[in-house]
């Protein structure tokens, strides 16, 4: 959902296949955001069935959200995850079972996505660094990697990745903001961009040194369409 820039969300769509997908946004990161929560339902109601899930409120949204959470989630298209608190937004989720219904979405083929916390989350490790010194979290686990995310913007967190991962967590994948990492089950499917500059890397130890490789990065502006990115 970035401002004036919505070629990232016309790709993630594009991966449900659907018509009119079934989207529904998770905002745990930010505590339930209302205004995230209007900022979700301006960008996606007009072209898909959307709702979301309020774990820290009663009230719930959208058309048709059921009060069993996980029969509703599975039911989706496409589960959007916001940006905020990563640490405690998978408390929240393990506290409400939610840890062990995305697992199962992603199982079934859900297409699963969000920005920063939304990102680092599927990872089996991420640095997080949303308040105080950038620390190691144990995420989801679908993704056998590690994930950093705002590499490009937060110098301080990129150094402090490459220090992690020299340390022992695990090889991963760092990105700018603007940047998507799509993965298809655990494989790296391609590496895509709502601006001309993003850039993606992956982050390992070789040889007693933390490399990090560029990796080959499609503009979804005007050199590819999201089309051309697809087939690519």
């Amino acid at each position: 959902m970035e401002q004036n820039n919505q070629l990232l969300d016309d790709y993630v769509l594009s991966l449900t296949g659907a018509e009119r997908p079934r989207v529904c946004f998770l905002p745990t990161a930010s505590g339930d955001a209302d205004h995230y929560v209007v900022r979700f339902y301006r960008r996606f109601s007009a072209g898909c069935e959307t709702s979301h899930v309020s774990l820290f409120r009663r009230d719930q949204g959208g058309s048709g959200v059921e009060s069993d959470l996980a029969c509703h989630l599975l039911g989706q298209d496409l589960i959007y995850v916001g940006g905020g608190n990563v640490v405690s937004m998978l408390g929240v989720w393990r506290a409400h079972g939610l840890d062990r219904v995305l697992r199962r979405a992603w199982r079934e083929g859900v297409v699963l996505c969000g920005p920063s916390a939304g990102s680092l989350c599927w990872f089996q490790e991420a640095l997080s660094a949303f308040h105080g010194p950038p620390q190691r979290v144990t995420g989801l686990g679908m993704l056998p990697y590690s994930n950093c995310v705002h590499y490009n913007v937060e110098p301080a967190r990129r150094d402090e990745y490459r220090r992690f991962v020299g340390d022992g967590m695990r090889a991963g994948f760092a990105a700018d903001d603007g940047v998507a990492l799509h993965f298809h089950g655990t494989h790296l499917e391609r590496v895509l961009s709502s601006r001309p500059d993003g850039r993606a890397y992956r982050v390992e130890p070789v040889e007693g040194e933390v490399v990090e490789a560029p990796l080959e990065t499609i503009y979804l502006g005007a050199e590819a369409s999201i089309s051309e990115a697809l087939t690519a």
